[in-house]
């Protein structure tokens, strides 16, 4: 088995446990996500981490990240590291390490600091919590921050943006940042990133003219584009999921 990993400096007194990762985390139970990859808080030297186990790739996937393209591990810590360097929040990257069988990469894990958060920006969508108008309108200006340092989050979802209460404000963080395009973002290209938030007309429109007012889009324009890219996202989810149903042979009305 070889072992391939980085660590930033001040974490070098925890190497022996990045080696160790794979069965660490195999006899964990804490796990905060399943799915495809599993995310578990992990107390290493008393120092409480999130470590993220992503999927062994099947056969054609393990040739490539192993001679073509960096892994998913490999990049969230590179992209993390680039994040924090442009002064955007993210769980502070820690370590990557890989662990590779017959040459091929296998298991994969992505090691960070444990983020303390107040919810999702989910919730603020799903307007349950008071101040619902205020977060959407401080995300918009975040996001228009991340699009100004040529950051493009290509999971920009609901439940990889956290959001701490702070005594001003509030203060998001992205996670699940494997995936990212670092280059120029122009605002009316912007108004495509709040694609993937499955967000009310209202919501879009208070966000709309938030992201607006900051990038001098014209109002009714960003609104617009808005609800255009959120409307075609839902359509593609929609038909996807109906093309499972009709796969599965479930051909019963929806609820």
């Amino acid at each position: 088995m070889i072992i391939k990993s980085e660590f930033q400096p001040q974490y070098a007194h925890l190497s022996p446990y990045f080696e160790e990762i794979k069965t660490i985390f195999a006899n964990d139970t804490q796990t905060i996500h399943k799915a495809r990859n599993e995310l578990k808080i992990i107390s290493l030297d008393e120092e409480k981490m999130v470590v993220k186990s992503f999927q062994i790739p099947h056969l054609l996937n393990r040739i490539v990240y192993s001679f073509f393209r960096k892994s998913k591990a490999y990049k969230s810590y590179h992209n993390a590291l680039h994040l924090t360097n442009l002064e955007i929040s993210t769980p502070t990257p820690v370590s990557y390490v890989e662990f590779y069988s017959a040459n091929l990469l296998k298991n994969s894990y992505f090691i960070s600091l444990y983020n303390p958060y107040d919810f999702t920006i989910r919730e603020a969508l799903h307007h349950k919590c008071d101040d619902y108008s205020d977060v959407l309108r401080q995300f918009a200006a975040y996001t228009y921050d991340l699009h100004q340092k040529g950051v493009w989050h290509l999971d920009y979802s609901p439940g990889n943006i956290l959001v701490q209460r702070m005594e001003e404000g509030y203060r998001f963080s992205i996670v699940d940042i494997n995936r990212m395009a670092f280059r120029e973002i122009t605002p009316f290209e912007g108004c495509e990133n709040f694609n993937k938030l499955w967000a009310r007309d209202e919501d879009i429109e208070i966000m709309g003219r938030e992201y607006a007012r900051l990038s001098g889009l014209d109002e009714t324009v960003a609104i617009s584009e808005m609800k255009r890219h959120n409307n075609a996202n839902k359509r593609v989810k929609n038909f996807k999921k109906r093309l499972k149903k009709v796969l599965r042979g479930d051909f019963s009305d929806p609820a």
